[in-house]
């Protein structure tokens, strides 16, 4: 169960090589989480991400899970909670693509789509149904301010994460009452790996400010984050400019 303060005692990180995942675990462990599972694609990375958190004191497991396999999701999800309870889940996984590739190759733009949205509703239902049967627990789900209107430039990515967003309130709200909660995190521009070499949009933000969101969102049991919180602003001016000015933006 939670602490007093809304820490989780016990963690699962769908998407266990994430920099926004990995920078929330070792601030919960600094904090008071004790059991940390760590599920991804069988990897060193996986293996070092594990050994790091270790070192901060934590109990970590590694548990094969791959997005693009729904039909393996509830075996191997489902296993890590019959080994005790979960406190907080963190869909963390996800893709960029590359906007110009991914119009040219239709196959790798539904592989963008499987991976952020399919995959995430597949495992998000999973965890979503532990969670109630055991009465607790926060859903955390890594959006992005991307998915709030599509660009030009990201429109495949964006509308992956429109879908995912849709379904995590959605789903917020159906389990609204079960003592579970639901959290959407929606960062803008986050220095990461995955974004390194691409131009820097305004306001960008880093993994351990994303980290620090999450944990007050918690502790608040916020349904909504925004990282800078100043985005929520200016999206909701950004989503009412009518549409021949927005495809002018420089966005």
């Amino acid at each position: 169960m939670k602490d007093a303060f809304g820490t989780p005692q016990s963690l699962l990180v769908l998407g266990g090589t994430s920099e926004i995942a990995l920078a929330t675990a070792r601030r919960l462990v600094a904090r008071r989480t004790r059991t940390v599972w760590l599920a991804g694609r069988p990897s060193p990375a996986l293996e070092k991400a594990a050994s790091g958190l270790r070192d901060l004191g934590a109990d970590v497991r590694t548990v094969a899970f791959d997005a693009l396999d729904p039909e393996s999701h509830e075996e191997n999800l489902g296993k890590i909670f019959t080994e005790g309870d979960i406190d907080m889940v963190l869909l963390a996984f996800g893709v960029l693509g590359d906007q110009a590739r991914d119009e040219d190759e239709p196959l790798s733009a539904a592989r963008v789509a499987q991976t952020n949205y399919t995959g995430a509703v597949s495992a998000g239902l999973v965890c979503a149904r532990a969670l109630q049967s055991q009465g607790h627990g926060s859903l955390v789900v890594l959006s992005s301010v991307a998915g709030e209107r599509a660009r030009r430039s990201n429109f495949i990515y964006g509308s992956s994460k429109a879908g995912l967003d849709a379904f995590a309130q959605g789903l917020g709200d159906a389990l609204y009452g079960t003592g579970v909660h639901v959290m959407v995190v929606r960062p803008g521009f986050v220095r990461t790996k995955m974004t390194a070499g691409l131009e820097e949009a305004p306001m960008a933000t880093t993994p351990e400010a994303v980290a620090e969101a999450i944990e007050t969102g918690l502790r608040r049991r916020s349904e909504t984050v925004w990282v800078p919180g100043v985005l929520r602003v200016v999206m909701s001016a950004l989503r009412h400019v009518p549409r021949p000015v927005f495809r002018r933006l420089p966005l």
